[in-house]
């Protein structure tokens, strides 16, 4: 069997024997999600070496026909971009995982094999190429993260799952209209032969058509992203999910929805995006500058970190729209970094909150003197956060405002503003919480970290050094697949431009 396919299958066979398992056993159940969870990482480490010998191609591909009528195609593929992604997916997982033994003590069966379940649905997303496979992965995603929150939250789990859900499916509504259409003037739903049909010719747009198309595309994935003013289910979907489900929810779901524009819409609809790039990236700016406003007054250690994803995801959406290969690195890079502190964020806020039962800020202060080491990590993981050098977050949003100012030396200053203010409510959320003195209803329940805690921080602290030190171990593969996309963006316009020339 492809190695890819075996990758994909095993969270689908492991959710299924989850279910399985007499739901009395809870040891049983933790421990055979996490070695099963183990041996998915480590077996997609094996994707690892064909996708960086050539990143630029895809890899792994298993193409073969599933129904027949319509014409739809279990059509898989990895190339530099989504290997990473992919490897994120199933790094994470066993540590939300192991985070959860503690935590989770009800419905224990249900709540392991959703998360599961939610890695299947994500690695889908990251190597699909046929949309309607796409569109199938995207919604399995969306069914384990509802009922995290919704069973396994806090008390108001049932209204955040809900707004999570209705606006997840609205974009998604929309995503699979586009589907539809491009299925109707192309007669398929595979992702490369669409591809070769626009670029021969066979396959041709209106610029109408083109324009309703990428809108449709991209206010799906701008839901997911979330970009502003899309971004209102965030906070209130962190801050009631389980502290599992928010590390999966910021550090790979949000993912979902930047790689989408960045696979699909800049692709396919070069001219329109050169088009809406100018109010895209308004958007995203405003993102940039409102997210970091925001959390500055956020009284809520997991809505001051949620905004705070809007600010960084915000950078993301800015490169992708730069339209050169600075803004298209930094905004993959800036992906992966965010998966690793903001997920690591939502680690360390959850630590917080089985000690003490509460994210109000104003309900710590002076933490650092009965847990120095969590204080030590939680300190690490905010100055990755807000972009210091030699830590993960810094290269990729250096090429984010690199490839800004090489298009508009105004998106390159407004966005630094983000960079500016991120260091402004971080490291005052640290100040608060774990300086000055310590009231007695901290040091009587505040405790330093556990084996287990520094089982599941410890790899996400490593990461973000590796990360920001040792960048040529995933920006080269990076940055031959992203210049596939550059160039079919330009050889799109180019034939575009000829085509209405000729007319």
């Amino acid at each position: 069997m492809n190695l890819l396919n075996l990758v994909l299958i095993l969270p689908l066979a492991g959710f299924l024997i989850t279910l399985l398992l007499p739901k009395d056993n809870k040891g049983a159940v933790k421990n055979f999600v996490l070695g099963f969870s183990i041996l998915i990482f480590v077996v997609s480490l094996g994707l690892a070496g064909p996708a960086l010998e050539r990143p630029a191609a895809m890899t792994w591909v298993t193409d073969t026909e599933w129904i027949s009528t319509p014409a739809i195609r279990y059509h898989v593929g990895l190339d530099g971009v989504s290997l990473w992604l992919v490897l994120l997916s199933t790094f994470l997982t066993p540590l939300a995982v192991l985070l959860s033994f503690k935590y989770i003590d009800h419905r224990v069966k249900e709540f392991f094999a959703f998360l599961l379940l939610l890695e299947f649905g994500l690695i889908g997303v990251f190597v699909a190429l046929d949309l309607f496979l796409f569109y199938v992965f995207w919604e399995v995603c969306l069914v384990p993260m509802y009922f995290l929150i919704g069973i396994w939250g806090h008390d108001r789990r049932i209204y955040a799952a809900v707004k999570f859900f209705i606006y997840t499916m609205v974009g998604s509504v929309l995503m699979l209209a586009a589907f539809l259409y491009l299925y109707g003037k192309s007669g398929t739903f595979d992702y490369p032969a669409m591809l070769a049909m626009m670029q021969s010719g066979k396959l041709t747009l209106t610029h109408l058509e083109e324009t309703l198309l990428f809108l449709a595309f991209f206010l799906a994935f701008a839901i997911k992203v979330p970009l502003f003013p899309l971004h209102t289910w965030l906070p209130d979907a962190h801050v009631e999910a389980p502290t599992a489900g928010s590390v999966m929810l910021a550090a790979v779901m949000l993912k979902m929805g930047t790689y989408g524009i960045l696979r699909f819409c800049l692709p396919m609809f070069p001219n329109a995006v050169k088009e809406n790039a100018s109010w895209i990236v308004t958007l995203a700016l405003i993102g940039i500058v409102y997210g970091a406003l925001v959390a500055l007054v956020q009284p809520n250690m997991k809505k001051l970190v949620a905004y705070s994803s809007v600010s960084h995801l915000g950078f993301v959406v800015l490169g992708l729209f730069c339209g050169n290969q600075w803004g298209l690195d930094g905004a993959v890079y800036q992906m992966l970094n965010h998966g690793i502190s903001t997920g690591a964020l939502f680690m360390l806020v959850g630590f917080l909150y089985e000690r003490q039962h509460s994210l109000e800020i104003k309900d710590y202060g002076g933490v650092a003197t009965p847990a120095p080491w969590l204080t030590v990590l939680f300190l690490v993981t905010t100055l990755a956060s807000v972009g210091m050098p030699a830590l993960n977050n810094f290269v990729g949003e250096f090429l984010v405002l690199q490839g800004a100012m090489k298009t508009n030396v105004w998106w390159a200053t407004i966005a630094a503003t983000g960079v500016i203010l991120s260091a402004c409510y971080m490291l005052w959320m640290v100040q608060r919480t774990f300086y000055g003195e310590t009231p007695e209803s901290v040091s009587h329940h505040m405790t330093d970290l556990s084996k287990r805690e520094w089982l599941c921080i410890m790899p996400l602290v490593v990461l973000m050094v590796w990360m920001g030190v040792y960048t040529q171990t995933f920006l080269p593969s990076i940055g031959e697949s992203n210049k596939v996309i550059l160039e079919r963006s330009v050889s799109a316009r180019t034939l575009a431009e000829a085509t209405n020339n000729g007319r």
